[in-house]
């Protein structure tokens, strides 16, 4: 098989899931949003099953590659501020570029509560933000444990759902309509820099 084509055909099925949820991932519907002959994803991807597999692989590989990038770009933020920023970013990713994968993988979150085998794909993605949350935390000076560092990643996975449906007032009262605000305000709760 054709690897630039199951890979066309995989980003192909995260934007299926991304623009029409779940229900609307089929083989037909891939087909199309590739431009590719009909009976294509069938061919590489048989089932629904298998279609999900690879779409949950993809983005698991995605993730790896968007955690590398950052690796690369040097060893994390050195101080609450440098933190600050690169929290605020990632979320801004959420309503961004990021956000078709981030719909898709919500979309196979809700199945893998069905099926654990999938679930068993996608866990990586969760456990490696939690161990990484961490060592960012610890690299800006923090005094992390890994209790603190769990409560701002699961803030942090929290602010996704609301970010992407971009209901005004909810992103008023959870703080979310000023990033900066939100991340600063959570690490000020987890973190307080005056104990007293």
């Amino acid at each position: 098989m054709n690897p630039e084509r199951r890979d066309r055909l995989r980003d192909a099925a995260i934007g299926v899931l991304a623009d029409v949820g779940g229900r609307g991932l089929t083989h037909r519907a891939v087909d199309t949003a590739a431009e590719v002959p009909p009976g294509t994803t069938k061919n590489y991807f048989p089932t629904r099953d298998a279609l999900l597999r690879a779409v949950a692989e993809r983005c698991l590989e995605q993730y790896r590659e968007t955690a590398a990038r950052l690796a690369a770009t040097g060893p994390g933020p050195s101080d609450r501020d440098g933190l600050a920023a690169m929290l605020r970013a990632l979320l801004a990713n959420v309503a961004g570029p990021g956000r078709p994968r981030l719909l898709a993988y919500l979309e196979l979150q809700a199945e893998a509560a069905r099926k654990p085998w999938l679930s068993a794909i996608l866990d990586p993605i969760a456990t490696s933000d939690f161990a990484g949350f961490e060592l960012a935390q610890r690299a800006a000076g923090l005094p992390a444990t890994p209790q603190r560092a769990a409560v701002v990643t699961l803030a942090l996975h929290a602010a996704i759902p609301h970010l992407l449906a971009n209901g005004p007032r909810t992103l008023t009262a959870a703080g979310l309509d000023d990033l900066d605000g939100f991340v600063r305000g959570l690490l000020q709760v987890v973190y307080p820099e005056d104990p007293t």
